[in-house]
């Protein structure tokens, strides 16, 4: 039997032990799930990351691989970013001549994820949170990393979109860590101008991040919404919790290798790029429709 090829879970900047443990319990996740695909990942862009993306890499090709389906663990693209997934592929073929990669696109906002977002909120909100009049008093704050390219930040806004329609919230703002506004204060600010009041019952908000992993982004976007509540105190603020790594995750970074695969046979051809925003052609299920492709040098 030929053994597929391998899949490369490619995390984005993170430098906290939090984070790599909970990509650690993903990898753990996907093995009990699909056993018979050779799995690894890492984080590129931080260079002191404990989980790096290149030790991945050399960890795959080690163990036999030599065909990688490099799958952005990203629910939005980052944009420029120092070391790119790029450039970290690009010293992974220097170093390994006979390797040939195809990078998938990102995860979100896949309709799976976006059902784990309502659960978070739920959980956030406790008991009675989905009844339909607790809803209609809630506004939600989902708050992404951010980047220096508005196309990338567009891509949450419309994560955004769609976790309104059709569950009921009296509406769902956007806001960035950094490098983009609104800030998480000025996103609660609006929140707050936007928030509906129901049946004698003061408006609230919940913040919740739209990250795959914990770190210290989140950790610091929980620190302005809690300045900003200490500051508001007749407002009722909540803090949601990440994705996570859960089954739900393992499925559409399944649902992304196998349409990476698919659309590359031979897993050869042109270069992985960063992705500036989503492809128009995405199916109704978040589905990536083609594969950019590259090879090592000894197939240059």
């Amino acid at each position: 039997m030929t053994t597929p090829p391998a899949l490369l879970i490619a995390g984005h900047g993170s430098r906290d032990e939090g984070g790599a443990h909970a990509l650690r319990a993903l990898v753990r996740l996907l093995r009990e799930r699909h056993p018979d695909v050779p799995v690894a990942a890492g984080f590129f862009g931080a260079p002191d990351s404990p989980m790096p993306l290149d030790a991945a890499i050399d960890g795959l090709v080690e163990g036999g691989a030599t065909r990688l389906a490099v799958i952005p663990l990203l629910t939005a693209p980052t944009g420029p970013v120092p070391d790119a997934l790029p450039t970290v592929l690009a010293r992974a073929a220097e170093r390994h001549s006979d390797l040939v990669h195809a990078c998938g696109d990102e995860l979100g906002p896949h309709p799976a994820l976006l059902d784990v977002l309502e659960q978070r909120l739920d959980e956030a909100l406790g008991s009675g949170a989905r009844r339909p009049a607790d809803r209609a008093r809630t506004t939600v704050l989902l708050v992404g990393r951010g980047a220096v390219d508005p196309h990338a930040n567009a891509e949450v806004a419309r994560a955004a979109r769609l976790l309104w329609e059709g569950r009921g919230f009296a509406g769902v703002e956007t806001a960035f860590v950094a490098q983009a506004a609104p800030d998480v204060p000025a996103g609660l600010d609006r929140c707050q101008k936007l928030g509906a009041v129901g049946a004698g019952e003061p408006g609230r908000i919940v913040v919740l991040p739209y990250f795959l992993l914990p770190g210290g982004p989140v950790e610091r976007l929980h620190m302005q919404a809690e300045g900003w509540a200490a500051a508001h105190p007749g407002i009722d603020v909540f803090g949601a919790d990440v994705i996570g790594p859960e089954p739900a995750v393992v499925d559409v970074i399944m649902d992304r290798y196998h349409a990476t695969v698919a659309a590359a046979p031979r897993l050869g051809g042109a270069p992985c790029e960063d992705r500036a925003a989503a492809e128009d052609a995405r199916t109704a299920h978040g589905s990536a429709p083609d594969a950019t492709v590259t090879t090592g040098a000894g197939d240059r």
